[in-house]
């Protein structure tokens, strides 16, 4: 069985930390280097009900996308929310390690995997990485579909392959509106409304929305938006994930037991439909 320090350089080898924004908090949060891996979850969220599936499915790994602490703590007590994740995490011997915005812009990435999740075919990155000569790495992807499609068969179709939450696909345009190229952004992607307007798509489909960015791009443009919830725009990137360390197992003959969690932390739990409100 490998070490926990050769899995977490296999994984840091998929999303270097470097290429993380600066304010992010990626890496390896919790864990003894020299401890053996022989089963590993992934999740989006590292919140308790994820940790005690770990536990549970005796994980001595759990990956995640989001990190535990964004922001500096003082404390890790136990009677704190991320206090006691930390706590349970040090208890059981499971390691912590969070691949956020390395994992965005990795090739492939978040994206890539709601592309994928979509049925949609990958023209290039929306916001391209610089200090990529192959142009393959950056925040956010240009799709086309296979085949043109009306604004509500879309969005349909979202809301069917994407997994299932209280919100659904809330979406801005004309429902008969053909779309033949959509741009994805997983998590929220209201800060690109620039580049997905220059990159003159059909439709921008992200999550976490806000009225005055949605209402300014409507305005300038016919551009759809279908806004998502954010966790259901990044779990397909747990499946990825799973399966790139799947085949790095398989390399290196480590004989890794991985999982891919099913538990929705999505934190909207119902959703009550305005009487009268437009389908």
């Amino acid at each position: 069985m490998p070490r926990l320090s050769e899995v977490i350089a296999a994984l840091e080898n998929l999303w270097p930390a470097e290429r993380a924004e600066s304010w992010d908090a990626v890496g390896t949060v919790a864990g003894d280097p020299d401890q053996q891996v022989t089963r590993v979850l992934f999740a989006v969220d590292p919140v308790r009900e994820i940790v005690d599936e770990a536990v549970e499915l005796g994980a001595d790994l759990l990956v995640t996308h989001h990190p535990l602490y964004l922001r500096g703590t003082t404390t890790v007590a136990a009677s704190t929310f991320k206090g006691r994740v930390v706590h349970t995490l040090i208890k059981h011997d499971i390691a912590l390690h969070v691949a956020h915005t390395n994992a965005d812009t990795a090739d492939p990435g978040v994206s890539d995997a709601l592309a994928g999740a979509l049925g949609l075919r990958v023209v290039r990155p929306l916001v391209p990485d610089p200090t990529d000569p192959a142009g393959r790495r950056g925040l956010g992807r240009i799709c086309e579909l296979d085949r043109p499609l009306p604004l509500r068969e879309f969005a349909d179709l979202a809301a069917a392959r994407l997994p299932a939450t209280a919100q659904g696909i809330r979406v801005a345009g004309d429902p008969e509106a053909t779309i033949r190229t959509v741009a994805v952004s997983g998590g929220s992607g209201d800060s690109l409304f620039d580049d997905v307007r220059a990159a003159g798509v059909d439709a921008f489909l992200t999550a976490d929305l806000r009225h005055h960015p949605a209402s300014e791009a409507r305005a300038h443009s016919p551009l759809a938006l279908l806004d998502a919830a954010h966790w259901a725009t990044e779990w397909p990137w747990c499946e990825l994930a799973a399966s790139q360390l799947d085949e790095i197992s398989d390399r290196h003959g480590w004989n890794l037991r991985v999982h891919v969690s099913q538990t929705v932390t999505d934190p909207w739990t119902s959703h009550s439909p305005s009487p009268g409100a437009p389908n």
